[in-house]
């Protein structure tokens, strides 16, 4: 059997060493940037970095994949230092879509590292966007570092082998800029392979088509010259104890179970089932041990 070390292994050019590092990854709602993001921060974490997050979700309800509307992103910063924000200026940006780039663009650094998808720049894409001209063409894009990457062709050929569909194939592109990405910055693969396997229980080609696309991004920076080094961030020198990676929506449901027993009242929650409140939900059904009452609502939208 082959290790993960051999599958992906330390990258053969050189790393420069950074205090810490601001990335935003940007794409549509379905395109699984709180995924990616929550992995890199998890990873991240457990490298030993502080590391605070921001993740940011579409006002609108449902709105039309490709536009501005419809944009999902999830920043995270991970320093060797104690940190207290999720980061001002980007040091990257990882882009999906036009809608995506054109409506971040401002945040990211000049001369910061500016990875899209370059698939994702047809005319309909950019109509969608509402732009009349590609940024990657008419001058919006100079002064960074931008790596063009066809994930979405390069993800479906990583993935043929299992013959998906188009539409589940493509789907896995997430996990491709999450290979390229933890590359990057030298993140640790494991927790990422162990979450796949628990989160796709039961469905072997996903699990192969994700653990596939992951590889090939991973492959993808160690093999293109777009990048002439990687990025190691070191361990923070944080007081020593037990840490608990934990989300704003877990807060929170933990805090509602925390009142209701302090006030010795029952807990109950009445909610619509959306992102992101539905993380809410979801972690208190964890807890009906504690009386929590959960009735929630679904419509022909769900």
């Amino acid at each position: 059997m082959i290790s993960n070390s051999e599958l992906f292994p330390a990258s053969a050019k050189p790393a420069e060493t950074v205090r810490g590092v601001t990335v935003r990854l940007a794409g549509d709602s379905g395109d699984g940037m709180q995924l990616l993001g929550s992995q890199l921060t998890n990873t991240s974490a457990l490298a030993g970095n502080d590391v605070a997050t921001f993740p940011d979700f579409p006002a609108e309800i449902r709105a039309p994949r490709g536009t501005r509307a419809g944009v999902s992103g999830f920043q995270v910063q991970f320093a060797a230092e104690e940190i207290f924000t999720p980061g001002d200026g980007l040091d990257a940006l990882v882009c999906m879509n036009p809608a995506a780039l054109i409506t971040n663009l401002s945040d990211l650094k000049r001369g910061g590292i500016l990875i899209v998808n370059s698939d994702s720049f047809g005319a309909k894409d950019l109509k969608l966007a509402q732009l009349e001209t590609s940024p990657l063409e008419d001058g919006t894009i100079d002064g960074y570092r931008v790596i063009h990457v066809p994930m979405t062709t390069m993800t479906r050929t990583a993935v043929a082998e299992l013959e998906l569909s188009t539409k589940i194939a493509d789907r896995c592109k997430n996990f491709f800029a999450m290979g390229l990405v933890f590359w990057l910055y030298g993140r640790d693969v494991d927790p990422t392979l162990r979450f796949i396997e628990a989160k796709f229980a039961g469905k072997e080609k996903i699990i192969q088509a994700n653990r596939l696309s992951l590889k090939s991004g991973w492959n993808y920076g160690e093999t293109t010259e777009d990048f002439a080094s990687t990025y190691q961030v070191g361990e923070a020198n944080l007081q020593p104890g037990t840490y608990r990676n934990i989300m704003g929506n877990q807060a929170l449901a933990w805090g509602l179970i925390a009142a209701s027993q302090l006030s010795e009242k029952p807990l109950f929650l009445g909610s619509y089932p959306i992102t992101p409140a539905s993380d809410v939900l979801h972690e208190l059904s964890k807890f009906k041990n504690f009386g929590c009452s959960l009735p929630f609502y679904t419509s022909k939208y769900d």
